[in-house]
C-alpha cells in the first residue's frame, strides 16, 4: 500500500514530520517498507541566475553562459534552447550527482570551452518528463536551496511516498483514510471530517440491476446509477500526479476516479459504458461455456457457477475482480453506469485464485471492504464525476440489502492489564476506541462496519494496546514462589522426551527435524497409504500424507547425505506420528537410524557394518534412561518395514515399548540407501510411569559379599532363540541370580543342533554361598532351560 504525505494530510490535519509519521505507522502495526523522498536527492542543487549568454564559437546549438551563483560568477556551456540572460535557473555544481542522467558532474571542456557545472531540466532532476529546456523559475534568490524553493512554491513536486505492509486482518488500512484514522488515534493530528454528498438524481436509471437468488449471499447489495453527458478526457494534473506517485498509470478521468476511490477510501468501483450495455445488469452464476475478454486484454473461460455481472448479451464483468473490455469506457464514452457493490470476501478470493487474476479490487474485496460505505461511496464518486466530467446523474438503483455487521463487546478496563501488562486509565481506553470509530454505549463498544477483524473482547484490548504503543511495556520480574520447592513446569511426558533426546545425542546420534508430511509412495511403504492420513489440500506433491512413522524422514535425510559422500550416519528424531487426522490418532515416537559402518577404518580392522545388536543396545540404553523396566519381553509381531528375521519388539505384555532391527531390504532400496541400515523406534508414551511420584531415589541395593559366576553350555534345536535360554535361566532363582548373558554360540554340531553358552552371575545378600547352594541353583538353571527349550547340557 503506497500513498503520499500530502494525500495523507487530506484526511489528517497534522504538522508531524515525515520521520514521526513513519515511526508511528510501524509502531501501530502498519510496517513501513520503504520511503521515497524526492527532496533528499535535490538537496545539492541551488538557485542561480544567467547574467549573460552568447553563441558558442564552435557549435551552433550551444551557448556560453555567465551564471551568478552563491560562489560568484561561473562559466557554463548549455545546449538548452531557452538558455538566455536574465532567467532564474537550477544549478548543479561540479561534484553534484544528477539523478536523471545518473552522473556526478565535474569540470570539463565542451568543444574547447571550459564549463563549471550545468543548468538542469525537470527530467534531469526526475521532477517530470519535461526536457525541452532548462528549468525557468518565476522567483528565487541566488544561492537559495532549490528544495527550499520547491517547498514554498511547488510542494507537490517533492511529496514523499510511503509504502506500508498491511496485514490481512486490517482491510481498513487499505484506504488512506483508515491509515489517517490510526495516526489520529495515536495523537499525530486530527482526523478531518468525512466528506459526504447526497446525489438525488434527475431521472430514472434506464439500466436496472437484478441479483439472482442463487448468488444473493455472495452479493448482498449492488448499487449504481447512470450518468449522462460526461466528457472522458485526461484527468486533472493533481489526480494524475497522485496516481503516478503510487505507481499507477493515468488512463482517463473516469477510470482514474475509480482508482482514486480504491486507494483513498478503500472503495473499489467500476464504470460501464452505458451505451454498450444491452438491457439490464444481472448478477448471476456463469453458465457453461461462457468467457469474457477482460480489461487486461486477456480472455478468461468462466467456470460454471462463478458469480459474474452480465447483460442480455452475456458476461460484462468478473464480479468484484475485473471488468470486461466490451463495456469498458473510452475517450468516446458519453453515458456511463457507475457500480458500487459489496461482495463476499471468500467468494472473491476463491474466484480470483481460480482465474489467477490479481487486481486492486480483488485484493480489497477478498479482505473485506466496508459494506456500509457502498451507497455513500457511490454518491461521492458520482459527485466527483459530475465535477470533473460534467453530465447529469440518475436516481440510484439498488438491489439486495446491506448485510448486518452490528455487534458489540464489553470493555473491561482491567482486562488490558491482565492480557497485555499495561496500566492504561479507563478514560484513555474509551477515548482510544472512540478515536478508532467505535461507539461506546455504556460498557459496550459498538464495532464500526469497516473493522471485520474485531470479533471479541480481546480484540478491544489489542486495539487499545496497539494505539498506546507496546513499546511502553516494561519488564517486570515474575513473582517469587512461596517458600519451598516449586512445582515442576514440565509434565512427566515432556521430561521423558527431553531425557530421551539427550540420551540419544549422548550415544552419538545427530538430531533431525523433518516435515510431518511425506509423499504417498513413502507413506505406503510404512503402512500409511490410506485415506486417513491423506491431505485434502497438500502444499506440494511431495507432502501429500501425514507421516505414519519417523523412519521415512530419517531415511530420506540419510539418502541425501550419502549422495554427498557421507556414508556412515547416526540420525535420530523425536516427533509426532499419525494414524489419522482425528484426536487420539497421534503419538510421539523417538526413532534412531544407523547406516553404514559402526566405526571408521583403522589399522586394527575395527570397522564392521552396523547390525541389529547396535540398535538393540541403544534402545535398551534409552529405555533405561526414561525409566522403563529392566526386564521386557521380545516378540516378532513386526511391522512390514522391518526385516522379518533380524528385528523384534520390546514390550510389557501386549504393550509395545519399542521396535528395533534391520530395515527391510525392500524399503532400503526404495528409499535409495546404500549399505546396511538398522533402526529403532521407541513409543515413549507406552513406558509406564513409576507408581510412586516422589523425587526421592530408592535405596542403593548393594552387597559386600563375593559374587559367583557359573558357565553353562546348552545344546538346543537351531530355531531356539538365545533369549529363551536367558529368560529361563534368569527365572531359576530371582533372588540370587543377578544377571545372565550369552558369551558363545557354536553351530557346527553333527546332528544339526547348536550350542549356546551362558554365564549366570549369583550375588548373595546375607551370607557367602556354600558349594552345595551353588550347585542347587545350577541344577535349577539346567532344569528350567531344559523345560523351556528342550535343551540339555553339552557333554
Amino acid at each position: 500500500m503506497k500513498f503520499t504525505v500530502s494525500w495523507l494530510r487530506d484526511h489528517l490535519d497534522s504538522t508531524a514530520a515525515l520521520s514521526e509519521i513513519t515511526d508511528a505507522l510501524t509502531d501501530l502495526g502498519l510496517e513501513v517498507e520503504g520511503v521515497t523522498d524526492p527532496a533528499a536527492k535535490l538537496t545539492p542543487f541551488t538557485v542561480a541566475r544567467i547574467e549573460h549568454a552568447e553563441q558558442h564559437p564552435d557549435a551552433d546549438r550551444l551557448r556560453v553562459c555567465r551564471v551568478m551563483t552563491d560562489e560568484g560568477e561561473k562559466q557554463i556551456v548549455c545546449g538548452a534552447p531557452n538558455a538566455r540572460a536574465g532567467i532564474t535557473v537550477v544549478l548543479a555544481k561540479p561534484g553534484d550527482y544528477v539523478p536523471g542522467i545518473d552522473t556526478t558532474l565535474g569540470i570539463g571542456k565542451i568543444r574547447g570551452v571550459e564549463s563549471h557545472g550545468m543548468m538542469a531540466s525537470e527530467r534531469e532532476l526526475e521532477l517530470s518528463e519535461e526536457h525541452e529546456g532548462i528549468i525557468e523559475l518565476p522567483s528565487g534568490e541566488v544561492g537559495q536551496k532549490f528544495v527550499d524553493w520547491l517547498a514554498q512554491n511547488a510542494p507537490e513536486k517533492i511529496d514523499p511516498v510511503i509504502e506500508i505492509k498491511v496485514t490481512p486482518n486490517r482491510p481498513d488500512a487499505l484506504g488512506i483514510r483508515g491509515i489517517a484514522r490510526d495516526l489520529a488515534a495515536r495523537g499525530l493530528g486530527t482526523l478531518r471530517p468525512e466528506k459526504t454528498s447526497a446525489i438525488e438524481g434527475t431521472f430514472d436509471s434506464p439500466i436496472k440491476v437484478i441479483i439472482d437468488p442463487a448468488v444473493a449471499t455472495q452479493n448482498p447489495v449492488f448499487a449504481g446509477r447512470v450518468i449522462r453527458g460526461v466528457t472522458n478526457g485526461p484527468s486533472p494534473e493533481w489526480l494524475q500526479r497522485r496516481l503516478k506517485a503510487i505507481g499507477l498509470r493515468p488512463i482517463s478521468t473516469l477510470v482514474d476516479i475509480t482508482n482514486l476511490f480504491t486507494f483513498d477510501l478503500n472503495r473499489p468501483l467500476h464504470v460501464f459504458d452505458a451505451d454498450k450495455v444491452a438491457g439490464d445488469l444481472h448478477v448471476r452464476p456463469a453458465r457453461a461455456g461462457e468467457s469474457i475478454l477482460a480489461l487486461d486484454d486477456k480472455t478468461y473461460a468462466l467456470p460454471e457457477g462463478m458469480i459474474i455481472i452480465a447483460d442480455d448479451s452475456g458476461p460484462e464483468s468478473i464480479a468484484g475482480i475485473m471488468g470486461g473490455a466490451a463495456s469498458g469506457v473510452s475517450a468516446d464514452t458519453v453515458n456511463v453506469f457507475l457500480e458500487s457493490a459489496y461482495w463476499d470476501p471468500i467468494t472473491i478470493a476463491a474466484n480470483g485464485r481460480r482465474l489467477k487474476i490479481n487486481s486492486d479490487a480483488r485484493y480489497r474485496f477478498e479482505r473485506g471492504v466496508d459494506p456500509a460505505f457502498t451507497i455513500p461511496g457511490l454518491d461521492l464518486a458520482t459527485q466527483m464525476i459530475l465535477d470533473l466530467c460534467g453530465g447529469t446523474a440518475s436516481h440510484a438503483v439498488t438491489a439486495g440489502a446491506l448485510p448486518d455487521t452490528a455487534r458489540a463487546y464489553r470493555l473491561d478496563p482491567a482486562r488490558t492489564q491482565r492480557l497485555v501488562g499495561m496500566d492504561i486509565p479507563e478514560a484513555d481506553q474509551r477515548r482510544t476506541l472512540e478515536a478508532l470509530g467505535f461507539r461506546m454505549d455504556g460498557d459496550m463498544a459498538q464495532v464500526p462496519s469497516w473493522r471485520p477483524d474485531v470479533q471479541g473482547e480481546a480484540d478491544l484490548v489489542e486495539e487499545i494496546a496497539r494505539i498506546a504503543s507496546l513499546t511502553r511495556l516494561k519488564g517486570v520480574p515474575l513473582p517469587r514462589p512461596a517458600p519451598g520447592v516449586p512445582a515442576p513446569v514440565l509434565t512427566a511426558q515432556q521430561q521423558r522426551e527431553g531425557a530421551a533426546r539427550r540420551m540419544a545425542a549422548a550415544l552419538g546420534y545427530n538430531e533431525c527435524v523433518s516435515y510431518s508430511f511425506i509423499d504417498g509412495a513413502a507413506a505406503a511403504l510404512f503402512g500409511g497409504g490410506s485415506e486417513a492420513v491423506r491431505l485434502e489440500n497438500p502444499i506440494s506433491s511431495e507432502m501429500t500424507h501425514l507421516r505414519p512413522d519417523l523412519l521415512p524422514g530419517l531415511l530420506a535425510a540419510a539418502a541425501r547425505n550419502q549422495a554427498r559422500g557421507f556414508m556412515d550416519l547416526a540420525l535420530f528424531e523425536l516427533g509426532p506420528v499419525f494414524a489419522g487426522g482425528e484426536p487420539g490418532e497421534q503419538a510421539v515416537h523417538l526413532t534412531g537410524l544407523l547406516v553404514g559402518a559402526a566405526a571408521p577404518r583403522d589399522p586394527y580392522n575395527s570397522q564392521r557394518p552396523v547390525d541389529v545388536y547396535d540398535a538393540k543396545a541403544d534402545v535398551e540404553a534409552i529405555l533405561s534412561t526414561i525409566g522403563a523396566p529392566a526386564r521386557t519381553q521380545i516378540d516378532r509381531r513386526l511391522d512390514g518395514w522391518w526385516h522379518p528375521g533380524r528385528a523384534g519388539n520390546m514390550g510389557l505384555g501386549k504393550t509395545r515399548l519399542a521396535s528395533f532391527g534391520e530395515v527391510h531390504p525392500r524399503v532400503v532400496k526404495a528409499m535409495g540407501i546404500k549399505g546396511p541400515a538398522v533402526a529403532f523406534t521407541i513409543h515413549i508414551a507406552n513406558v509406564p510411569l513409576p507408581k510412586t511420584k516422589t523425587p526421592t531415589r530408592p535405596p542403593l541395593a548393594s552387597s559386600d559379599l563375593q559374587a559367583v559366576e557359573r558357565d553353562f553350555a546348552f545344546v538346543v534345536d537351531p530355531q531356539v532363540e538365545a533369549l529363551a535360554i536367558v529368560n529361563a535361566a534368569q527365572g531359576a532363582d530371582k533372588a540370587l541370580i543377578e544377571s545372565v548373558r550369552v558369551f558363545d554360540q557354536f553351530t557346527g554340531l553333527a546332528d544339526g543342533r547348536k550350542s549356546v553358552a551362558i554365564t549366570a552371575r549369583l550375588q548373595p545378600r546375607d551370607k557367602t554361598l556354600t558349594e552345595a547352594e551353588i550347585e542347587a541353583v545350577a541344577a535349577k538353571i539346567v532344569e528350567k532351560v531344559a523345560k523351556a527349550t528342550g535343551g540339555a547340557l553339552r557333554s
